[in-house]
């Protein structure tokens, strides 16, 4: 999976908007109802990189693979920073981020969740 399929394949979630941050924070946040569920880096050197949120078991299971780390001041929250999403297989990328979409969801309010259903 290409960074645009990744990037397309998150604004097609229910619900999600793609927001862009210009500087200093440069970065592509897909949320739903203002809570994001992935991020990406949109500016060099770390151009494209891809971060999201995964349990706490993932996040040991990830952060032990090459080319994934904690990402920078979330890793405490248990989001990850995946380098070159290329290098991944798309069905199990399409899964941590539905993953990241449904904790991001079961966080919003009831009635947040109802709007977007």
């Amino acid at each position: 999976m290409t960074t645009d399929e990744l990037k397309q394949f998150c604004a097609a979630l229910p619900g999600a908007q793609a927001v862009l941050h210009g500087p200093p924070s440069n970065i592509l946040v897909c949320e739903v109802s203002g809570k994001k569920f992935v991020y990406f880096k949109t500016s060099a050197p770390e151009q494209w990189r891809f971060s999201l949120r995964v349990s706490a078991e993932r996040f040991i299971e990830l952060t032990d693979m090459p080319g994934v780390k904690p990402a920078r001041y979330m890793g405490r929250f248990h989001w990850v920073t995946i380098v070159d999403v290329a290098r991944f297989p798309a069905d199990y990328l399409a899964e941590l981020v539905q993953d990241s979409y449904a904790r991001a969801v079961t966080s919003l309010t009831r009635a947040q969740r109802a709007a977007i259903a």
